[in-house]
């Protein structure tokens, strides 16, 4: 199957959402979240405002701009998952293919500084992991035949999504990953062996 070619308008469009986001970026890191108007977003893309609103709901999802390409991509690891590769193998391939080479980014410590120093921008993670944890925990229902509200799905979704914040101040991140994905799949046990239980 070929993809149907993007056509220019497309490109354009495209090419406009993410000088408008890139500049928003570099606008937030330099001048701090609550510095930054609309306004000066628009100046530095060379658009409009009324443009930056066409391309985006509002300031916090400048700052998350790629936000529903994460959740999408999460989405297609488990549905499109090679036959017989298990949902958390599919996973853990995604979140080590996708997320370590983000977090090796050089902005990314600022980035994470930015949205942890903004309560508001604390605020709209936090609304928008949730969503991110229904329309996980849905695929992963859907592939094992259960309701979308079903409880194990929905936990282990969120506990996926947690995984970038628990690994993300480790020395060895993809260690890390790697362990709660062991954790994950085989269960638990005390660090100190069977003795510590």
């Amino acid at each position: 199957m070929t993809t149907p070619p993007v056509g220019r308008r497309e490109r354009k469009k495209a090419a406009t959402r993410q000088a408008i986001a890139d500049a928003a970026l570099r606008l937030f890191l330099e001048h701090g979240y609550d510095r930054v108007s609309i306004r000066d977003i628009a100046d530095a893309a060379d658009v409009s405002a009324a443009t930056v609103f066409k391309h985006f709901t509002g300031k916090e999802a400048l700052v998350f701009d790629q936000d529903e390409d994460r959740e999408s991509e999460l989405i297609a690891a488990v549905r499109q998952r090679a036959a017989g590769r298990s949902i958390l193998d599919a996973l853990r391939q995604h979140v080590l293919d996708i997320w370590l080479p983000l977090a090796a980014h050089p902005q990314m410590a600022d980035y994470t500084n930015l949205v942890d120093s903004t309560p508001e921008l604390r605020a709209y993670a936090e609304r928008r992991w949730t969503r991110h944890t229904e329309g996980l925990s849905a695929a992963i229902a859907d592939e094992t035949g259960v309701e979308h509200d079903n409880f194990a799905c929905v936990a282990l979704a969120r506990f996926v999504l947690e995984i970038p914040t628990l690994a993300r101040g480790r020395e060895d991140r993809r260690a890390a990953v790697e362990a709660v994905f062991d954790i994950l799949t085989n269960g638990w046990e005390p660090p100190g062996g069977p003795t510590a239980r």
